[in-house]
């Protein structure tokens, strides 16, 4: 049977994410040796440590968040701050902490000072005053460590509702051994040869389909939408009656016809994302393409029934005109003060501060495959050479660092817009 990809099918993702405080938490992070980091707090209970708390005395600021290895960036922050200690706890990851974190925020009770939110569900939960504009507790201080893209993910107007602490720059990860067994000797650079090496796999006889088109990633379609202009929905804190909202705008329909045309083909899966079927066909050969963010080897690694004879290369993502380059994010995440913290002045200063150094971030990027957005490790020989095992000793953050810097990124989610990746 045809499975019809309607534009109304994102449409309902997008309204959802806009006007709800959930996400696909398809960005969920995994550990390079493929654990979650620590154990969820019992549910997600914001004054319950997992940490070792230093200094008793101090100030305690409550924190949610879901980061593998994060246990070792708290210890990091705590020993080097006598008067501030943070005593986190794992409330879930995405939609898990999202529906805890919503809870709280309608009981009026219950919330974290500190949270985890990914950047494209700010919005949802800035619509209903959860959270505290940080731009009164010296958010200008950081600044400089961002760039200017990254810095309007997170503030409306004059106001700033989150620090930025990791992206998701997508590229397209490519099985090259299935490549060369279909005669495809490089990578496709645009949609119209994505398209066109999709048919001859096909006409090999491979067994592989190209790749999968997930219809529950709604973070993902936004993604896909922005590269090709499309900008579904803008909220500005400054107006909050004023919501625009349009899902089937040309860049959409566009993208949503050249994916339907490949699935009408047969050339292209459609698993939903991150369920045991899809995780298994990543692995095992049946998919030759994984369209991913930059926390993609580390999702992959962490998944069992790896192909042994599965040869793993990175590319950067194809384009719609190649001249004009549009890098997009899949995913990405910030820490934001919630309106229900006891002391926002000290919650902001672990905000801004517990991915402010290259230790903490040395740890994030080797434990957790994280993708830096704090400028002074990002743009560090550290991280442009930093080679992942998984691609062989291939240095694939180069691929991803290198054409953040020069070329254009498309926003997504209700911050929908294109801005330039650096000052």
């Amino acid at each position: 049977m045809k499975r019809s990809l309607a534009v109304g099918t994102a449409a309902v993702g997008l309204l959802a994410l806009a006007l709800g405080a959930c996400s696909s938490g398809g960005g969920g992070t995994t550990t390079t040796d493929g654990t979650s980091g620590a154990a969820t707090a019992a549910a997600g209970d914001s004054g319950s440590c997992t940490n070792k708390i230093v200094n008793a005395d101090a100030k305690q600021v409550t924190v949610w968040a879901w980061y593998p290895a994060f246990e070792q960036v708290v210890d990091l922050f705590n020993n080097s701050h006598k008067d501030i200690q943070i005593c986190w706890s794992n409330a879930g990851q995405g939609n898990d902490e999202y529906t805890k974190f919503s809870t709280a925020v309608e009981a009026g009770s219950g919330a974290p000072d500190v949270v985890m939110l990914e950047t494209e569900v700010l919005s949802s939960f800035t619509i209903r005053n959860a959270l505290v504009d940080l731009s009164k507790y010296g958010a200008a201080d950081v600044k400089k460590n961002y760039s200017d893209g990254v810095w309007k993910d997170v503030t409306s107007g004059d106001a700033v509702y989150a620090i930025p602490v990791d992206g998701g720059p997508m590229g397209m990860l490519y099985r090259k051994d299935l490549f060369d067994k279909a005669g495809i000797t490089t990578p496709p650079t645009t949609w119209d040869e994505f398209a066109a090496d999709a048919q001859k796999m096909r006409d090999s006889g491979s067994k592989a389909v190209f790749t999968d088109f997930p219809t529950n990633g709604r973070a993902y379609l936004q993604a896909l939408f922005a590269q090709k202009g499309s900008t579904p929905y803008v909220y500005d804190a400054a107006k909050p009656t004023d919501i625009s909202i349009k899902l089937d705008d040309q860049g959409s329909k566009d993208v949503m016809a050249y994916w339907q045309g490949l699935v009408d083909k047969g050339l292209v899966g459609t698993d939903d994302a991150f369920t045991t079927d899809y995780n298994t066909k990543l692995v095992d050969g049946s998919y030759a393409v994984y369209l991913a963010a930059a926390w993609g080897p580390g999702y992959l690694s962490g998944l069992s029934g790896t192909d042994p004879t599965a040869v793993w290369q990175a590319a950067p993502i194809p384009q719609w005109d190649a001249s004009s380059p549009v890098q997009i994010n899949w995913g990405g995440s910030t820490f934001a003060v919630t309106s229900q913290a006891k002391d926002p002045e000290a919650a902001a200063t672990v905000a801004k501060e517990v991915f402010g150094t290259e230790e903490a971030w040395k740890v994030g990027i080797e434990k957790g495959a994280l993708f830096p957005l704090w400028k002074p490790i990002l743009e560090s020989d550290y991280f442009t050479n930093l080679a992942y095992p998984f691609f062989g000793a291939r240095r694939s953050t180069r691929t991803s660092s290198s054409r953040r810097r020069r070329a254009t990124r498309a926003s997504r989610g209700a911050r929908s817009r294109t801005s330039p990746t650096t000052s």
